[in-house]
């Protein structure tokens, strides 16, 4: 099996060779989920991430590819990301999917890399290879999806295109707190004490994992909220804040692609010396509220969440989110 190194950013039609390897497996191994965008392929193929170097792979004609992310931020460079590595249903058992780690675990090797951590579905093909090849379930978590409904929507307000969008949107008052609503970047003047809420997230469940956190600082924040919009997303976080000008609480919202109907809900954190207060529950409702009216054709928004994280299953089975499949962090040491 012929397998070639794709130059980035690649050309269009690798980039719609790519997405149609993509989007004949989600058919095969997914197939009640919306398949995969354009916009949000092209996006991470084509705008180079800020964490690291990312090299790409195809397989034959058409038949598999495979991405990895190489760490290049301090304290990672021991490890790296293998962030796809999908074969056509019809070429599988042939050897492809061995061919291209082969040369995924060539390069981690040249580049001195000691470990590298993939995300997998448990259950179906892939977790099967992941096995087969060494890899271990050092995270295990799941996928958690709930339906937005199409009546009863709250009036938008600004529209994205309006200058004055990137005001934040108040929402309703929790007892000591205001909600606040920012698409798109969080406001300079707001950004380092977001930056310093995102530091909570160092308590969450991180399993076995060799990657290590990083330091949240307001130009992290904003470095990495820019990647999104660069690859053609959509953000929208929904803040809990203080009298004092604390966030306390926040959640994020991402539609990779604008124009679909699923979007992601990225980290709900809840600063520790406000836990107790229902203020995960708060942002991630008033989310939920913000992201109807403001995408229409919004019908589900899915999150994942560490199998060990009781406090936030519990709040999203309250807000009606139903576990959809298993997950895992599959690591592999070399």
């Amino acid at each position: 099996m012929m397998i070639h190194s794709l130059a980035l950013p690649p050309s269009n039609a690798e980039v719609d060779a790519w997405l149609a390897v993509l989007t004949a497996a989600a058919a095969a191994d997914l197939p009640r989920l919306p398949p995969p965008s354009r916009v949000e392929v092209a996006g991470r193929l084509c705008v180079t991430p800020v964490r690291g170097r990312p090299v790409l792979w195809a397989a034959g004609e058409g038949a598999g590819v495979a991405a990895l992310l190489l760490f290049t931020e301090e304290g990672n460079t021991h490890t790296a990301f293998l962030d796809v590595l999908t074969v056509r249903p019809e070429e599988r058992r042939r050897g492809v999917g061995t061919a291209l780690w082969e040369r995924v675990r060539e390069e981690l090797m040249a580049q001195g890399r000691t470990s590298v951590a993939a995300m997998v579905d448990l259950g179906g093909p892939g977790q099967a290879f992941a096995e087969a090849m060494g890899f271990e379930n050092v995270l295990p978590m799941a996928w958690y999806a709930q339906e937005v409904p199409s009546a009863g929507r709250p009036a938008a307000g600004r529209s994205a295109a309006d200058p004055a969008a990137a005001d934040p949107v108040r929402g309703p008052q929790t007892p000591g707190y205001e909600l606040l609503t920012w698409h798109g970047l969080v406001p300079d003047a707001w950004a380092p004490a977001a930056a310093a809420a995102h530091a909570a997230m160092e308590d969450a469940p991180t399993g076995d994992m060799d990657q290590r956190i990083q330091t949240w600082t307001a130009r992290r924040l904003h470095t990495l909220q820019q990647l999104i919009l660069d690859r053609g997303g959509d953000l929208s976080t929904v803040a809990a804040v203080t009298p004092e000008g604390e966030v306390a609480a926040y959640t994020e919202i991402v539609l990779p692609d604008p124009a679909g109907t699923s979007a992601v809900q990225y980290d709900t954190v809840v600063v520790p010396a406000h836990r107790g207060h229902g203020l995960g529950r708060a942002v991630k409702q008033h989310m939920v509220a913000q992201a109807a009216a403001r995408h229409p054709r919004l019908r589900r928004i899915a999150t994942t969440v560490a199998d060990e994280n009781g406090p936030m299953r519990a709040v999203n089975e309250a807000l009606g989110y139903r576990r959809e499949r298993g997950l895992g962090i599959f690591q592999i040491k070399l």
